[in-house]
Parts: structure tokens; C-alpha cells; sequence
């Protein structure tokens, strides 16, 4: 819920696997949202951040929110990845942040509902921009052209008819 109105997503979770790189600019063309997760046990993926944050930019729309997630926050132990260098790279490429653990379901829903509500507040922008712009041009807002009801000369064809 954001603001008292049910939002729904679609997710597609990659895992970062190479295999998916070849149709991964398909999923970004729709994209209005990325989770960008490393491993904070794992420099590695860390590293692999801007390799997928740059694939992004090239694919995706030049409004999607990006989200970068420090996964693994459990095993703090085992970190490799400093939360100042996740933060500093976050904030360097205009990107929100925060680290997570799944195992213990922290950040998690916090996580998720930080990327809906910004989708939200850059849809809701965009409405009201589209709203703004078409009060002043005279032209009616809304209106429906149901195309299924059109005919040619009172006969129906089918989509394939000659």
C-alpha cells in the first residue's frame, strides 16, 4: 500500500547470472524499478555493480528508480564490502541504499517499499505534469474510443479478413 492505494509488482530476480545477460535488455526496455544486490561477504559482486548499473543506463528508461542493497547483513563477520564504500559508491551514482539480511528478514519490506513509493511519486509526477499540459490545450482528458464497436460499412471483419 503507498498512500492508501494497492500497488502491485512484477519482479524479475536475474541472481546475477551470466546466462541472463543475453536477454536482460529486454527486461530493463519495461523496467521502472531496479534492486541492485551484492553479497557484502563477497567483493566481488560489489564490484559487479557498476557493470550492471552501467547495462542498465544503456537499456532502461532514463527515469527508473535504482535501489542498491548490501545483502547479508547477518554475517557482518565475514564482510568485505565497508558499508562507507557502499554508501560512497551509492551516493556517487545517485542511487538509494541500504543493507539487508533475507535470512532474518531485515530491510527487506523496507527495501521494497522504498523502490514502490518512489515509482509512485515519479508516476504521480508525471500525471500531474500530463494533467497540467492538456488543461490549457482545450482538449478532452479521458475519453474512450472503443475500437471493437467500429465497422466498415456496418459489416465486421476479422483481423485477417481481405
Amino acid at each position: 500500500m503507498v498512500e492508501g492505494k494497492t500497488v502491485k509488482a512484477q519482479i524479475w530476480d536475474t541472481a546475477g547470472q551470466e546466462r541472463y545477460r543475453a536477454i536482460t535488455s529486454a527486461y530493463y526496455r519495461g523496467a521502472v524499478a531496479a534492486l541492485l544486490v551484492y553479497d557484502i561477504t563477497k567483493r566481488q559482486t560489489f564490484d559487479d555493480v557498476l557493470r550492471w548499473l552501467r547495462e542498465l543506463r544503456d537499456h532502461a528508461d532514463s527515469n527508473i528508480v535504482i535501489m542498491m542493497a548490501g545483502n547479508k547483513s547477518d554475517l557482518n563477520h565475514l564482510r568485505t564490502v565497508s558499508t562507507e564504500d557502499a554508501q560512497a559508491l551509492a551516493e556517487s551514482e545517485g542511487l538509494s541504499f541500504m543493507e539487508t539480511s533475507a535470512l532474518e528478514a531485515y530491510n527487506i519490506e523496507k527495501a521494497f517499499q522504498t523502490v514502490l513509493l518512489d515509482i509512485y511519486e515519479i508516476i504521480r509526477k508525471k500525471a500531474l505534469a500530463a494533467q497540467e499540459a492538456g488543461a490549457g490545450t482545450g482538449v478532452p482528458q479521458g475519453t474512450t474510443i472503443n475500437v471493437n464497436n467500429i465497422s466498415d460499412n456496418g459489416t465486421k471483419k476479422g483481423c485477417c479478413s481481405t
